[in-house]
């Protein structure tokens, strides 16, 4: 054979890619899911509109009215159950007082407790939990216990008990504690279930391996994985919170004065004469629950991957 014949080589491709894994275009996580089924939904953007208009109302109550909800000089009893005039487009209570103003301001009142309670109520269910849940056996049981204890007792009657036992002392924040120091039983079940489910993860067991300590632990890798269904229960617990100051209001055991309950109560003795004083605060605080008891129902569709799945 002569040493002068060619070979053939054949080309080198060099842009192919051999067993390649192809990634979507699209980054994927639980938030980025929920938020990408909730944004095609009207009924949520019409509820988070109604709950920042609430938000708003209540921080800045002068920016929608300028006539004072209580107090002298605001209500006037010659125009007791009056309908609208100018300048008063609701029209009078049976005290004198202006409708729209008092619902104005009792925004505030509302909305501030509820918030208060719905913290009180999500921390104090929160800690209890996770501790629960996280350590395990005697702790777990105690907690537990205390948590069933609490469970039983409908907080609308142990709110009415406290404030009548601190009917001197009665405030914004007492108000809050005697709501959310009894609603937190639902909320530390709800956490005690995601922690025992997140607790069996490999980072969990990773993390402790390594030295990191149980309790730093579950304070950096447990708990914020486990808050998702918190959030919801929270934004829902809102609007029970809200119902149950105007609840005790009505019955008289809340802080009186300008609120939404403390106006239903005195209008429903002229409830035949002058209906529409009972009909606005009514209205007012049936579309402010149903605002955020619907946001936090669209929040646990979106953030629960069976049900998106489902629709």
């Amino acid at each position: 054979m002569s040493s002068n014949a060619t070979h053939y080589v054949a080309p080198i491709k060099t842009d192919l890619v051999v067993d390649a894994v192809r990634l979507g275009e699209k980054k994927s996580n639980l938030w980025l899911d929920a938020w990408r089924d909730l944004r095609r939904r009207p009924l949520f953007w019409i509820s988070v509109v109604l709950c920042v208009v609430i938000v708003v109302v209540s921080v800045w109550p002068s920016m929608f009215t300028s006539v004072p909800p209580a107090g002298q000089g605001a209500c006037f009893l010659d125009k007791s159950n009056a309908g609208p005039e100018s300048g008063h487009p609701l029209g009078f209570t049976r005290l004198g007082c202006d409708v729209w103003s008092r619902l104005v301001y009792g925004t505030r009142v509302s909305l501030a407790i509820g918030i208060m309670a719905t913290v009180i109520g999500t921390v104090i269910g929160v800690i209890m939990g996770a501790l629960a849940a996280f350590y395990g056996g005697f702790l777990d049981s105690l907690l537990s216990r205390i948590g069933d204890i609490f469970f039983t007792i409908p907080y609308i009657v142990a709110a009415i008990v406290v404030m009548t036992v601190l009917k001197e002392y009665r405030n914004e924040f007492v108000l809050a504690l005697a709501i959310g120091g009894f609603s937190w039983a639902s909320t530390a079940r709800i956490m005690r279930a995601e922690v025992l489910r997140v607790k069996q993860a490999d980072f969990v067991m990773a993390s402790i391996s390594l030295g990191l300590s149980r309790f730093r632990t579950l304070l950096v890798h447990v708990m914020p994985n486990a808050l998702a269904p918190i959030i919801v229960i929270a934004t829902i617990s809102l609007g029970q919170a809200i119902v149950a100051e105007a609840t005790l209001s009505f019955l008289g055991v809340g802080l009186g004065g300008v609120s939404w309950g403390a106006d239903i109560s005195q209008a429903q003795t002229s409830i035949r004469t002058s209906p529409m004083s009972l009909f606005w605060p009514s209205l007012a605080l049936t579309v402010t629950v149903l605002a955020f008891v619907t946001l936090g129902e669209l929040l646990r569709d979106a953030l629960d991957p069976k049900a998106r799945a489902q629709r």
